[in-house]
């Protein structure tokens, strides 16, 4: 003996009146929230429809009705959730790994040569923008451990920086080098 999955219209139970006018009267900014959350205009309106589906059957349960906007968008960003969480990923085992394409070498000779292109630039800036150039790049220095190494601002150290790598930018020799 087997059950029927689909029951008539007829047997469901009628829809709360309040509800279908909540949905009328609210639908055009439900689904403008529910195409923030999504990128194509099909699944805002799938997601909205689950949103929906899940606040009807839980239409006696709330107390506070002017709290439906709320509920409903709850309801939206919990899907979304559980949409982006259940997505499928693309891979699958293999007998082999693919090996990645080899870089070309680089002539340690360009290396070297952009390597002093780039000191002869540095040491041609200022001395304060020299200083705060090699505490953020080549010491690895933050912002403001920099501005406490040199006891200025950390607005200081950014203005300067931004002011050094512009000068290092237009270099011809740096430009050359590339």
């Amino acid at each position: 003996m087997t059950t029927p999955v689909c029951t008539s219209a007829s047997a469901a139970a009628p829809p709360y009146p309040s509800f279908t006018s909540y949905v009328r009267a609210r639908r055009p900014l439900l689904l403008r929230t529910a195409r923030s959350l999504t990128a194509n205009p099909s699944d805002a309106e799938d997601l909205l429809q689950t949103a929906l589906a899940k606040t009807y059957a839980a239409w006696e349960r709330i107390e506070n009705q002017r709290a439906l906007d709320g509920y409903v968008r709850r309801a939206l960003l919990n899907t979304r959730t559980s949409q982006w969480r259940k997505r499928r990923v693309d891979e699958f085992a293999c007998d082999e790994l693919p090996e990645p394409e080899p870089l070309p070498d680089d002539d340690p000779a360009e290396r070297q040569a952009l390597h002093d292109a780039m000191w002869r630039a540095i040491m041609k800036l200022p001395t304060r923008q020299r200083a705060m150039v090699v505490l953020r790049y080549y010491e690895d220095l933050s912002e403001a451990q920099t501005a406490e190494v040199l006891g200025v601002s950390v607005g200081t150290v950014k203005s300067a920086v931004s002011r050094a790598l512009g000068k290092l930018r237009e270099d011809p020799e740096l430009g050359l080098a590339r």
